[in-house]
């Protein structure tokens, strides 16, 4: 017998706190409110200057400037600042130091108005105010991160991966998407590099990332790269295009398919030769130039001992010399690497033919 339940939510009663947030905390009022109270501060200071000259210095006013350039709207934080020079064009003169010290002063507070003008014009782009304007792109980053956390795979499998930005910086046009699909049984990887680097594609791969991470385990192999060049398509950035390769490995039986979106082509280790083999089938054009392209994949199997490869044009690729050295020098780190069972990854990436003048990203794969 069903039995219908009806739950009401009593709401809770209207206190003394609960309105001063609702009509003082919130929106416009909160504006006036912090400005009311940066420019009874301000005229306080400026005051205090003018009564007593010489007993408060003018680096008072400092911490006032930086926190109304973090809490303030740009129309109230302007507002304050003239009124901030006004005091101090009164009360500067009176101060018994000698004059080239007092334009010193005017000067140095008057760059910092014009610094905390553009950074509050920059968090008001975004929304932000306060000392936590980094906290979504901390957010983006991390989630960005978090897609490219490589699985706990079966007995017999190991992989590692990397992602290094240009100089270090918080982000990098180069990142991964893992997933295990089938229950389990397989593990997709794609590995993509966004036009540009660093900083500046950084907000092209947190959107290209959330897209690609919807799409493995929801599409067939075989599907993927098309759909992912036809979001990217879709999007019309200026600097649209970005290069892909997207791998599955049936962790079962060692059966691979690798699909090639204009990226450097693939490696595999043959443990039975002890060499490396550049997979050059399976290629397509890159992501993002036209609707409609096709994306064949290869095939392969990984036996024991083996093991694959993907990687990043940072790893191959510098301004003096050509593909092939830098494929070279690649394989031979990591077949030294494949001899003393070391990490490959580490190998490949230290000797980066970029250095860190770009993004960097190696996955590798082996079937022990």
């Amino acid at each position: 017998m069903a039995t219908d339940v009806t739950v009401l939510v009593r709401r809770r009663p209207w206190t003394v706190a609960r309105r001063f947030q609702a009509y003082v905390l919130i929106g416009p009022k909160r504006d006036w409110i912090v400005f009311a109270a940066f420019l009874l501060l301000s005229m306080a200071f400026i005051a205090a200057v003018l009564t007593f000259p010489g007993r408060f210095p003018t680096v008072v006013v400092a911490p006032i400037i930086v926190l109304s350039g973090l809490y303030l709207p740009n129309r109230h934080l302007v507002a304050l600042f003239i009124i901030v020079a006004i005091g101090l064009s009164l009360a500067v003169p009176k101060l018994p130091t000698p004059p080239i010290t007092k334009a010193v002063m005017l000067t140095a507070i008057s760059a910092l108005m014009v610094m905390m003008v553009i950074v509050s014009a920059s968090r008001v782009r975004v929304g932000s105010v306060g000392f936590h304007g980094e906290d979504l792109l901390v957010e983006l980053r991390d989630r960005l991160a978090r897609a490219a956390r490589l699985p706990a795979l079966p007995q017999g499998w190991t992989a590692e991966s990397s992602v290094l930005s240009a100089h270090g910086e918080g982000f990098s046009g180069d990142f991964m998407v893992v997933d295990t699909t089938h229950g389990g049984h397989h593990l997709e990887v794609a590995l993509v590099d966004v036009s540009g680097k660093g900083r500046e594609a950084g907000t092209r791969s947190l959107l290209l990332s959330g897209a690609l991470g919807a799409l493995i385990g929801a599409l067939t192999p075989s599907a993927f790269l098309g759909a992912a060049n036809g979001y990217l398509v879709r999007q019309g950035w200026d600097e649209g295009f970005a290069t892909a390769v997207h791998v599955d490995i049936d962790l079962d039986t060692g059966d691979y398919t690798i699909g090639n979106a204009g990226h450097p082509a693939p490696v595999r280790y043959s443990n039975g030769t002890g060499t490396w083999q550049v997979l050059e089938g399976g290629r397509g054009p890159v992501l993002g130039l036209m609707q409609g392209a096709s994306f064949p994949r290869t095939h392969g199997v990984l036996a024991m001992g083996d093991a694959l490869m993907i990687y990043s044009d940072g790893i191959i690729e510098s301004r003096r010399h050509d593909l092939t050295e830098g494929t070279d020098r690649m394989l031979g780190a990591a077949s030294e690497a494949m001899v003393r069972r070391s990490s490959i990854v580490e190998a490949v990436v230290s000797q980066a033919r970029s250095g860190e003048a770009d993004d960097r990203a190696v996955f590798a794969i082996t079937r022990r």
